[in-house]
């Protein structure tokens, strides 16, 4: 059996002890300081995890080498894919993503895998916090190498949404873009991280910690997730929904979430507002 949304702890202990193919990836970080996603790993993460370091795995800098813009650019599928093989691992294996702040960075890996055509991904609910709780094995230091493998791309499973796609469609009743950030930010009330305060006009604001439930840290119940985003559609169709957020990352809960509540898949648009606000021309809106 494939788990290709969430799963639980008790899945995965379940998983680990049948011997199936698999790799858990610990995505944990901190978006102001880089460098605190090693530190994180080397003193606490699930036993036998990889790291998935958002700068260094997950995202492409240079230019030449990245697919879109923004603060987080994603990297071509090739080097995805030669990363994933480089690390060992392969095409027939279930993969498990967490992190210990609330899905904020494992939801990138999870949508990069189903991106790069892997159906088998799924995020660890309640993350590290969870898994600590039901007793689970950790350890610290720096993983343990293993031999390379061979992970082939196949055709993708999510649809990757550019500045000029939203740009094109913007105001026009097929498309609605929903903004993951916190309301303050996208309100334009304050902006932390990109030179322009606000918002792309006519976005819906979902922030993405509304899909977990506050106390257990999971997400919450497909028919509670569905009520809340009916309710922010209000009546607009689903299958034009393009997500966002600051940085293609915090956006990712709201994908999966919607997944969970019963819709099909929706675009991310990866580039994000530190795309959008750093593109000549390009409308804002505040309030």
């Amino acid at each position: 059996m494939a788990y290709t949304h969430l799963i639980t702890v008790s899945q995965l202990q379940a998983l680990r002890a049948s011997g199936a193919p698999l790799m858990v990836f610990d995505c944990s970080g901190e978006l102001g300081n880089p460098a605190k996603a090693d530190a994180l790993f080397a003193e606490q993460h699930i036993a036998g995890s990889r790291q998935a370091h958002l700068e260094r795995d997950l995202s492409a800098h240079p230019p030449a080498e990245a697919v879109n813009g923004g603060r987080h650019p994603l990297p071509r599928r090739e080097a995805f894919a030669a990363w994933l093989s480089a690390i060992g691992f392969a095409n027939d294996m279930q993969a498990v993503v967490y992190d210990r702040n609330g899905c904020n960075y494992c939801g990138r890996l999870w949508w990069m895998f189903k991106w790069a055509g892997h159906e088998a991904v799924a995020v660890l609910d309640g993350g590290l916090q969870a898994w600590l709780a039901a007793g689970g094995a950790v350890e610290s230091g720096a993983a343990a190498p293993r031999p390379a493998a061979e992970f082939r791309l196949q055709p993708p499973l999510r649809r990757l949404a550019h500045t000029g796609d939203v740009q094109t469609r913007l105001g026009q009743p097929g498309q609605t873009v929903v903004d993951a950030r916190a309301a303050p930010r996208y309100r334009g009330d304050e902006e932390p991280l990109d030179p322009v305060a606000g918002h792309i006009p006519g976005a819906l604001n979902r922030p993405f910690a509304d899909n977990l439930d506050a106390s257990s840290g999971c997400f919450k119940p497909p028919a509670q997730l569905r009520a809340e985003f009916d309710a922010l559609l209000a009546g607009r169709d689903a299958a034009g929904v393009v997500h966002h957020c600051g940085s293609g990352v915090s956006a990712v809960p709201n994908v999966l979430a919607m997944e969970l509540a019963g819709y099909a898949p929706v675009a991310l648009y990866a580039g994000s507002w530190s795309e959008w606000c750093r593109t000549p021309g390009l409308p804002v809106e505040r309030g």
